[in-house]
Parts: structure tokens; sequence; C-alpha cells
């Protein structure tokens, strides 16, 4: 309170005297302003701040929308940024690269047409969606300090990472589906997932995540930002956002909450429903050769899952409830999202694909 009776003063001195033209009309405001200070002080400093508020209202001093805001990065490891930078860029382009021969193979391979391979696909766009929204801004402030970002720019940035992670989660749900049916039920997997009804899921996938993200950019929009509009981070989250407006955000909070719940959370407890009942499924084969292949697979796919959920719901929750947590382990976890899936996936979902793996030396090594 005392910060913002201070600097109020001192707004109210600096308007005063630009424009006033005459010198004895100056003193007498002068003299205004220290009598209005001397009032003030009679206040007890612990009466709220509705004091100082209704006349910064009364002078038309309320907040407002900035132009910029500050990504500071990763605060407390500002000297060891340009090396943090090299494990970024090599996920980043090593993801770019996998995510984009996948798209190149069975884009130009009719025959890999099919459900599974749509999907990989969808995983494959997503994936460049994510580590795209995120790390070039990042390396951005890494390697050229360039820490500004438009309050359009923040916004457009968090409607399309959160989007993304919302529709790589229902793809993820899907291909947790596809292999239930193709391992369960094999005989039927032909009229149960086709290629049209893969197109409708991603479709419902896209849908949804634009429905439940657009609302968060357009409220971050109406929150008044008083004088910080420091973000101690890499890159613009919705919470992360909210939490330097001087507003009440208990409303975001929630939101925020709601939506990893009901997205991420739901997502991933029916990615483990379906997982356990082919492990269950792999379990009932007699053939040892054929449990180890299977169990191979589901287990590298449950551990890309893993990281990819576990990241989103740490940072989600670090921001609500994790005051203890040092805010550089924080910021570096909450980047794993946008950096490890995307350079595993291409790896543990395509390359371990037998058919894909031959179409990819094909286009490589010419055989």
């Amino acid at each position: 309170m005392l910060f913002k009776l201070i600097s109020f003063f001192y707004l109210v001195e600096a308007d005063t005297e630009f424009n006033l033209v005459r010198e004895d009309v100056s003193v007498s405001c002068r003299c205004g302003v220290w009598n209005l200070v001397l009032v003030l002080g009679t206040l007890s400093i612990s009466e709220p701040d509705r004091h100082i508020d209704h006349l910064m209202g009364a002078f038309n001093l309320t907040p407002s929308v900035p132009s910029t805001f500050i990504l500071m990065g990763i605060p407390g490891l500002e000297a060891a940024q340009l090396w943090i930078s090299i494990p970024f860029t090599l996920s980043y382009f090593i993801g770019l690269l996998g995510n984009v021969m996948v798209l190149f193979v069975v884009g130009k391979e009719q025959t890999m047409y099919k459900p599974m391979y749509l999907l990989l696909c969808m995983l494959a766009l997503t994936d460049i969606g994510i580590s795209t929204s995120v790390v070039p801004k990042s390396l951005g402030i890494f390697w050229f300090k360039l820490k500004a970002i438009t309050v359009n720019g923040c916004l457009t940035q968090t409607f399309f990472l959160h989007t993304f992670v919302a529709i790589q989660s229902a793809v993820l749900v899907t291909m947790a589906f596809d292999r239930y049916v193709a391992i369960c039920n094999p005989l039927r997997y032909a009229t149960i997932l086709t290629n049209t009804r893969i197109a409708k899921l991603g479709f419902l996938g896209l849908t949804r995540a634009v429905l439940f993200m657009l609302p968060g950019p357009l409220l971050l929009r109406r929150l008044p930002y008083c004088g910080n509009h420091i973000i101690p981070h890499t890159y613009c989250e919705h919470i992360a956002v909210a939490k330097i407006s001087c507003g009440d955000i208990t409303f975001h909070k929630t939101y925020g909450l709601v939506i990893t719940f009901v997205v991420n959370g739901l997502d991933f407890m029916l990615i483990v429903l379906s997982y356990g009942l082919i492990i269950r499924a792999v379990l009932r084969i007699s053939s040892k050769k054929a449990h180890q292949k299977a169990l191979n697979t589901c287990t590298a796919h449950i551990c890309v899952m893993l990281t990819f959920y576990a990241s989103c719901l740490f940072s989600s929750l670090t921001h609500r409830f994790g005051q203890g947590i040092a805010t550089h382990v924080h910021i570096i976890l909450a980047n794993l999202y946008s950096l490890a899936p995307p350079m595993l996936n291409p790896i543990i979902y395509g390359v371990k694909t037998k058919e894909l793996r031959e179409k990819l030396g094909k286009y490589i090594w010419g055989h």
C-alpha cells in the first residue's frame, strides 16, 4: 500500500506541474498536493488499499492492457541460458526432422493410407505445432535476449500451445483405442476403425480443443495489468499470464484446473484403461515371443505418454499449489512436454513400426 501511495503522488505532482503555466498557480497546486499527503498521512497504514484505488480512479489512473509483456526466460539461470539452449535446439530440430519425415513418407505412399498411419500423421502435426509454438521464442530469449512479446503475440501463443496440447491428447486417446481394437478384437478392426471414422475423430478432437481453449486468451485480455508486465517463463501460458494481473484471477485458476482435468486428466484415464485391457489380453497369449513383443511396444508407448501427461499436469498444478518449488525447476520441467514427446514420438510410434521403417529406408538409402 505504501508503494502505491508514493507512486500515486508522484504521478499527481508530475501531472499538475505539466499542466500549469504560471508560477503562482504552480505553487498553489503543489501546496494542495502536500496538504493531501498530510491528510492521507493521518490514515492508518493498515487501512485497505481502497482509499488509494478510489483516488486513482478519480484521477483516471486506471489499469490498462499493456502493449508488450516481458518473458524472463529461466529466472536464476540467466548465466547458463546459452548452454541450456543447446539441448533445446537439438531436441527441437530432431523432433522437427523426425515428424516431417513421417508426414513425407505416409503422404508419398498410398499403401499407408490406413487408420494407424493417419493417426501417426495427426500426432506428427501436433508435435510440430506444440514445439514450434514454444521453442523458437525461447531460443530468441536465450540467444539474442529478445524478451519482449506483444500482448497479441502472447495471447496467440497461449491459444495455439494449449490447443495443440489438447489435440495431441485426443490423438493419443484414439491411438490407444486403435491398439486396443487391433490386439483385443482384430477381426473387427477393419469395420470399427475406418479412414472416415479416424477423420471424424480427428475433427472432433480439434473442435473440442478450440472450444475449451479459446475462452482462455479472450478472458486474459479482459484482465487489468497495473504495472507488472514481466512473466517469469520462457513462453506465455494461461495461468502464468493471469498471475501478473492486478485483478482477481480466482476464476482463471478454477477454469484452468477444470480444463486440465477434463481434457488431460480424463484422456489419461482412458489411455490407462485401454493399455490395461491390452496388457491383460497380451498376458493370455501363450507365445512368449508375442508376449515380449507386445509388452515392449506397450511399455514404450506408456513411457512417452507418461512424459507428456506428467509434465503437463506438473506445470498446471505447480502454478497453483507449488509455491515451494524453485522457479527454474518448474520452468525447465514445464518445457519438457514441448521438447521430449515431439522428439520421441517419431521414434517410438514411427520408426519402430516395421512398414514405416522399411519405407523410410527406401527414401533415405534408395532401397
